[in-house]
């Protein structure tokens, strides 16, 4: 006994915090220590655990892991424990070590330099995690962060990582006839089974410094091969990969679909599909309530750094209420195209409810274009004139002719802000009031259709039906005869423009989307909607017609107009000059007004396309006249006057993009030409592996993380600016607007049942009972009507 703790005392004094102050003598303590092992392994005293506290060291780690114990100390101490010869105190030993831990113990096989230990200290609290998460990864099994305790001032105090099966299987009891209406749990598999392997990681006071507290390294259960270790955890591509997918609207369970046909099987998908579930619950968490102040951030960066781009927003009480954003290219097609404009509400495209308002006119091809966006949190007059004032200051001009339906607020707002607009109700929410038979010409003149009207309501005793009169009274409003004055008023007679723009949007977000994920899925409808405007320019600047007519007039329109336009441009031409029983009138103006005077075109904008065509034809005319070539209807209407950049607020995410895209292509188009020859396959797939290897020994893990981290997140998100710390905007309270619905699913069965047995039941009148039943079906007077009719059957 003497001699043993002479041996503790002299080995602790001589290896006490000795690597902190003389690295010289390291070798010797090492050496010191192995001769201490193998007396203890000789003797087989039972010095385990005085041996664990005196090996325990002191060291300050930056970054770079190390640990003082050679890796031939290691495996004499993980001899002593567990290869002991057979005399009585090793077998004492094992059956010590069976009481405490369990009939099997297992010991990571790690390296040396990334063992910890007790007393190792760290400069902040995320390199010991990574530490041990590289320790786990390398061991063979999976960590998860557990317990922490805070001091007053909400520091860290003590920070638990431990081995993904320690706990306990809870047992559950479950009653198939019970009545409750608790709703039973679904079955899970369960990795808790008692292992008690964790690390524990406590504060040094007064410092932001953490070391290691305890240590406990055996588990209870085998350990796993590196190359299978986390085999579901997923890489960036894959993470990105989902995440692109949900900006077309497709979840993770149908992500997971598509990427196992993508790769030739479900087994060459790593991860299962409750980790893709899990990506978007980690992202979530990493925004959080940081949410509004993220999009803000994003949109003023976007503004500092995109040219031409407008956005503006309005908080009322640090909560998030309106935003409205255009960038360079909506604001040209205001400038060519905005003369008529259609909006409308649409809802469910954010877990907040906000309302978002798409701003629609129409292109030179006659297709539906966004000249700028809003998100409103609610649907007062307030919001929306805050939103047209916003729209008014980024486009700097009014709309000639603005299409709005019905809505009260709406309609206020738009007769505060556009007052020197024209403002068009929409034809299709009044018609659907009415009966089919209740129709009229579109071209009708406005004391026609007043005419007819009054016939109309005599006829039907509608004259002191309020709707109608109201309807009347505001028929300026919504007839379209009242506009025909304006420019362009037949462009837009109904809203379905806005309804169609909405749908379009709809078909790329959804309800549950954070403000960030809804501006991801906004810009890849808008980038779909450019791509069209793209594709049909190229078409209209290549296309070949074959004309059907001798005119010049006819070449000269092809080469003018855009496609869409200029088939109806053709089909009047062909008419004008084939069509025989040509308009009095017209024949009359010909040769009466030269196409220089100034009544001259007012009269031929005026009448019909056919007719004008047929005036300039007879009067020798070849081609049409500048004047009458409106600008909004030419090809190059847009690539003639504008020159779009592009320039992102990030010029480096740029050039990673375009060179992992080359990269993607060259890889792909390497294996196109492969694919057919197995011997070159053969060597294209040993090359991949040969660079991989290279690429893999100069990379450095990061550490296995149980959840995606901000930077990852900002990095999957298209965001550019670090999450914020400060928080000054915050998002609004999810709305009732009305028309977001309401999120309620179907009741089942049982919980229907359920919830009529709650319920107070009527009095029946046979029984005087409060009971399930009524008169007709109650018992008694069933089975006394029952009796009744046996006896009469009896005495007959």
């Amino acid at each position: 006994m003497k001699f043993r703790i002479c041996v503790s005392l002299f080995y602790f004094v001589f290896s006490f915090r000795f690597d902190q102050q003389l690295y010289v003598f390291i070798p010797l303590i090492v050496k010191f220590r192995i001769c201490v092992s193998v007396f203890y392994f000789v003797f087989s005293f039972r010095f385990d655990q005085i041996i664990w506290c005196i090996m325990s060291n002191s060291s300050v780690i930056d970054g770079d892991l190390y640990s003082s114990m050679s890796e031939s100390e290691e495996e004499d101490v993980e001899n002593s424990f567990f290869e002991g010869g057979e005399s009585s105190s090793s077998v004492h030993d094992a059956q010590y070590f069976d009481d405490i831990i369990g009939e099997h113990v297992y010991k990571p096989d790690v390296p040396v330099q990334f063992i910890p230990f007790k007393g190792l200290i760290f400069k902040s609290l995320n390199l010991p995690i990574k530490m041990y998460s590289k320790y786990a990864e390398i061991g063979g099994y999976d960590v998860r962060l557990s317990t922490q305790s805070r001091f007053d001032n909400k520091i860290i105090k003590k920070k638990h990582v431990i081995c993904n099966h320690v706990g306990k299987h809870k047992k559950k009891s479950c009653d198939t006839l019970g009545t409750s209406g608790v709703r039973r749990k679904r079955n899970s598999n369960s990795r808790a089974i008692g292992c008690e392997a964790k690390i524990i990681f406590e504060s040094v006071y007064g410092t932001p410094d953490y070391k290691v507290f305890q240590f406990d390294e055996l588990h209870n259960h085998p350990l796993k091969k590196r190359s299978n270790l986390k085999k579901g955890q997923m890489s960036y591509s894959e993470k990105e990969f989902i995440v692109h997918a949900s900006t077309s609207k497709i979840g993770p369970t149908m992500a997971h679909k598509l990427r196992a046909t993508l790769r030739g099987g479900y087994e060459f998908v790593k991860p299962k599909v409750v980790d893709y579930k899990n990506l978007r619950r980690d992202i979530n968490r990493v925004i959080g309530y940081k949410n509004a102040q993220m999009i803000v951030n994003t949109m003023n960066d976007r503004r500092a750094h995109y040219p031409n781009y407008s956005f503006e927003f309005n908080c009322q009480d640090d909560v998030l209420d309106c935003m409205f954003w255009a960038d360079e290219m909506e604001k040209a097609y205001y400038a060519e195209f905005g003369d008529v404009i259609s909006f409308d509400a649409t809802f469910r495209t954010n877990k907040y409810r906000m309302v978002f308002v798409p701003f629609t006119a129409i292109n030179h091809h006659k297709k539906s274009v966004t000249v700028g966006s809003g998100l409103l949190s609610n649907e007062s007059i307030e919001s929306y004139s805050w939103l047209l004032k916003a729209f008014l200051k980024t486009h700097g001009k009014e709309p000639t002719l603005v299409l709005i339906d019905q809505d009260d607020a709406i309609k206020q707002a738009v007769e505060n802000v556009f007052r020197n607009s024209k403002h068009q109700l929409c034809m299709w929410h009044i018609m659907e009031k009415l009966k089919k038979k209740l129709v009229w010409d579109i071209n009708m003149k406005p004391n026609v259709f007043e005419v007819k009207w009054g016939l109309l309501m005599k006829e039907f005793n509608l004259e002191d039906t309020r709707w109608f009169k109201d309807m009347f009274t505001i028929r300026d409003s919504w007839i379209p005869g009242y506009f025909s004055d304006i420019p362009m008023c037949g462009l837009m007679k109904t809203t379905s423009r806005s309804k169609s723009m909405n749908s379009f949007f709809n078909t790329y977000s959804e309800s549950g989307n954070l403000l960030l994920n809804f501006m991801m899925n906004y810009d890849t409808a808008i980038q779909k909607q450019r791509s069209t405007q793209r594709e049909l320019d190229k078409a209209s600047k290549k296309a070949s017609y074959k004309m059907q007519t001798p005119r010049e007039i006819e070449l000269q329109a092809s080469k003018v107009y855009t496609s869409t336009l200029f088939f109806e441009v053709q089909k009047e031409i062909y008419k004008a000059c084939y069509f025989v029983h040509t308009h009095m009138l017209v024949l009359k103006m010909v040769g009466k007004f030269t196409l220089c005077s100034t009544t001259t075109v007012k009269v031929i904008l005026k009448m019909n396309l056919r007719h004008a065509f047929t005036i300039m034809m007879r009067c020798g005319v070849k081609e049409i006249p500048e004047r009458y070539i409106l600008k909004r209807w030419r090809k190059d209407v847009i690539s003639r006057n504008y020159h779009f950049s592009s320039v992102q607020s990030d010029s480096g995410d740029c050039e990673n993009v375009k060179l992992v895209n080359d990269s993607y292509y060259s890889f792909e188009s390497c294996l196109d030409i492969v694919r057919d020859d197995k011997k070159r396959l053969a060597l294209f797939a040993e090359k991949q592996q040969m660079l991989l290897k290279e690429f893999e020994s100069d990379y450095i893990s990061p550490g296995l993380k149980s959840k995606t981290d901000g930077e990852v997140v900002c990095k999957l998100l298209g965001v550019t600016i670090p999450i914020p710390e400060e928080i000054n905007i915050h998002v609004p309270e999810v709305q009732s607007n009305k028309g977001s619905g309401i999120k309620k699913r179907i009741p089942s069965a049982g919980e229907v049942a359920y919830e009529n047995s709650k319920k107070e039941h009527r009095m029946c009148s046979g029984c005087g009972k409060r009971v399930p039943h009524n008169l007709r079906t109650c018992p008694e007077r069933v089975g006394a009507a029952k009796s009744a009719k046996d006896n009469s059957v009896e005495v007959r």
